[in-house]
């Protein structure tokens, strides 16, 4: 197998009943949108495209080749979430990378395999829940423990897959930037 690293982030900060003071979520046009990012959450947009859009940072963060998030649609009966899409759309206009929208939220069974094929670098923005239920059991690691829970309210972390030429299997690293004020360092829950 070729060389892959594979970052995975959450998207961005969404519209929460309990915090009203993120405000509601608004498109990038400023139009309110119950399935758009808050205003925190395009800060965090932004503060991933200066983190993985630059060589600055080189070591942990590196520039990805491509760019994949789950495309916009209806999925269970529930409306079409526009956030991950919107927590890439900096990153991937700053490296001028069109990002592949084609799978939805549900289809992380045919996403996996696709991503496992690929090489160089590669950045996937998803949802919390199926990033633990549906994308993790599917990554074969040797070395580290991924989460097995996400929290609803951690966005600021970044979960990183290395698997060297010839190998089948990755190492994982969970990563913590601490781009916006209030960001943690504390690792996500390890429990199975």
């Amino acid at each position: 197998m070729d060389a892959l690293t594979l970052f995975i982030i959450r998207h961005a900060e969404k519209p929460d009943k309990t915090l009203p003071a993120l405000g509601p979520g608004l498109t990038a046009n400023g139009v309110s949108d119950s399935e758009a990012l808050v205003i925190r959450g395009w800060q965090r947009a932004g503060a991933w495209a200066a983190l993985f859009g630059t060589a600055l940072t080189g070591g942990d963060y590196a520039k990805p080749d491509a760019i994949y998030a789950a495309t916009p649609g209806t999925m269970f009966n529930q409306p079409p979430s526009s956030r991950p899409a919107e927590t890439i759309s900096a990153l991937a206009a700053r490296l001028k990378l069109t990002p592949n929208l084609g799978f939805a939220k549900g289809s992380e069974a045919q996403l996996v395999p696709a991503l496992l094929k690929l090489s160089g670098v590669v950045l996937l923005c998803w949802e919390h829940n199926a990033i633990i239920s549906d994308i993790l059991p599917l990554i074969p690691v040797n070395k580290g423990t991924p989460p097995g829970k996400w929290e609803g309210d951690r966005f600021d972390v970044v979960l990183r897959f290395d698997r060297a030429k010839g190998d089948d299997k990755f190492a994982f690293k969970e990563l913590f930037p601490k781009l916006l004020s209030g960001d943690s360092d504390t690792p996500l829950d390890h429990g199975k």
